[in-house]
């Protein structure tokens, strides 16, 4: 009896599972059964896992446009109208460039727009004499630097409040006309004051630091056209020579209102008591990230304590008791610059004016990343060089700046190009000061069109007539690349700027992303933003 009930059962349980199964709700006679739908993505997953197949990179679909970043795998561009979220993943081309297999892989930031950010916003109606110049210096403007009409951005907010008086903390963009925007009022202030100089050494009443001889070189030959329209003198005193030479400079001429110094060479005039800064009334540092920085730092502090910076406007209208106007003046302020800052004046005194492109990927600059082994570099520098060279003979090119990290690597790389028939000037700071002298200016004229050179050209010099900018060693920081970059799209400039990055180092890679990914998201740099950018007074360009 059991035996029959269990055999029962089991037929029915096996009747129920060979029956189709039926929807135990009630329906309509024309109503559709309900469609299960497996998503796309895991669909073609799986697909792939039963095939072997490996995940391919999806493709980007976007219609044709400017392009905001181009790569050799189209499916990793980034059309110029799209924009990232802040926690939008953003499909970088560098990201597996750590790995050998990524070699001779590229992408580009493209060119999104043609003239400079300190041009772009001007008004056709902003003059020179609207910013509060005397006649006079408007004058000597005109005569020196007729090409110069109207004022850029930068100089537009920087010489109101210096003739107010205000210590002034100008970071901007490279290129933007600083010089010009502290050396107007520089003049200006020198003229509405009287000569006090008694003393039996030089002491002058403006002072420009720079960090290098050549920028010294360059500053002086701004300054020294508008000072001869206006009566003032306009020194220099350069680096690299003993105390005899510094002695020399400094008597062969008439003592100068202006001086235009390296630390080095301004440590030893004073140290040796050939020149006095108790006169001085206005002082700029010029590039102030790098002489704060631990190889001038202690030398600038010395030239700090030797001059008396004013507590604020009212202590500069006393002319018997001359205090200094301070300008700092830079286009890269890392993290940490603002306790060095502490050290010169009170931060609460400083009118800083920061410009909206500081820190950023210059939008008016294509720039090229290729991911080179290392052996491939010099393959790859001779023939861009031979290619300019033919462009060159057969149209108007501007000139080439190839960088390299060590003096060593630009005498090895010389070598190489001299093989190659290629003709170059070279400069590095290892060389002998009589043979490193003038070779910038002979650039910037034209005797030949490419210059290697280590970071010492990378800081303030004008480069209006660059095209080109290679980093044949990619730059160890991130303001390197900056100052690198900035050697081309100046203000002024008539070629269209380009760089050309090679990448080759896991440490190189790393900054190289960080590029990459600031421009997907048009931010600024990371590890950029100074401390010194919320003092009291701010004003942005």
């Amino acid at each position: 009896m059991a035996l029959a009930r269990q055999l029962r059962l089991l037929s029915l349980a096996t009747r129920l599972l060979l029956a189709p199964q039926r929807d135990l709700t009630s329906r309509g006679p024309d109503e559709p059964l309900p469609v299960v739908r497996i998503p796309r993505g895991l669909q073609r997953r799986q697909e792939q896992r039963q095939s072997g197949q490996r995940s391919p990179l999806r493709p980007v679909l976007v219609r044709p446009g400017p392009l905001l970043i181009s790569a050799r795998r189209p499916e990793l561009n980034q059309p110029a109208r799209q924009t990232l979220g802040r926690w939008e993943a953003a499909p970088l081309v560098s990201r597996g460039w750590k790995h050998r297999r990524a070699r001779q892989d590229y992408f580009s930031i493209e060119r999104a727009q043609h003239e400079a950010p300190a041009l772009r916003n001007l008004s056709s109606k902003g003059s020179f004499a609207d910013l509060g110049l005397e006649p006079r210096v408007l004058s000597a403007l005109q005569e020196a630097a007729p090409e110069v009409v109207r004022p850029t951005t930068v100089q537009s907010s920087t010489i109101p409040p210096l003739l107010r008086g205000r210590h002034i903390l100008c970071a901007a963009e490279t290129g933007s006309g600083k010089t010009l925007g502290y050396m107007l009022p520089l003049l200006q202030r020198l003229l509405g004051q009287p000569s006090l100089y008694t003393s039996r050494i030089p002491a002058p009443r403006g002072l420009v630091l720079v960090p290098s001889r050549e920028l010294a070189e360059q500053v002086r030959a701004v300054a020294q056209p508008l000072g001869s329209s206006l009566g003032l003198r306009v020194q220099e005193l350069g680096g690299g020579h003993g105390m005899s030479r510094v002695r020399l400079q400094l008597s062969k001429h008439p003592p100068a209102e202006v001086l235009v110094a390296t630390p080095g060479a301004l440590w030893k005039a004073l140290k040796g008591q050939l020149i006095s800064l108790a006169q001085l009334s206005f002082l700029v540092l010029d590039e102030v990230d790098t002489l704060l920085d631990e190889s001038f730092l202690e030398l600038v502090d010395y030239i700090l304590e030797k001059s008396h910076i004013a507590e604020g406007p009212a202590d500069l209208k006393d002319p018997f008791n001359p205090k200094a106007q301070l300008v700092l003046v830079g286009a890269t302020f890392p993290e940490g610059v603002g306790q060095l800052l502490s050290k010169v004046a009170s931060l609460d005194s400083l009118t800083t004016i920061t410009s909206s492109k500081l820190h950023c990927i210059m939008p008016h600059v294509k720039q090229t990343f290729m991911r080179l082994k290392g052996a491939e570099k010099v393959t790859e520098l001779v023939q861009i060089l031979k290619q300019h060279d033919r462009a060159h003979r057969t149209g108007s090119t501007g000139t080439v700046l190839v960088f390299c990290n060590s003096s060593s690597t630009v005498n090895w790389l010389g070598y190489i190009l001299d093989d190659h028939k290629i003709q170059h000037l070279r400069l590095q700071g290892q060389m002998p000061a009589s043979m490193r002298a003038g070779i910038f200016q002979s650039f910037q004229k034209g005797s030949r069109d490419i210059l290697l050179c280590t970071d010492i050209a990378s800081r303030g010099l004008d480069s209006t007539q660059v095209e080109l900018v290679i980093n044949y060693d990619f730059p160890l920081t991130l303001q390197d690349y900056i100052h690198r970059a900035g050697r081309v799209g100046r203000v002024g400039s008539e070629v269209p700027g380009t760089v050309i990055s090679f990448v080759t180092h896991p440490w190189d890679v790393s900054l190289v992303q960080k590029i990459e990914l600031a421009a997907r998201r048009r931010r600024s740099l990371p590890g950029l933003g100074s401390s010194v950018s919320e003092p009291l007074h701010q004003e942005t360009l």
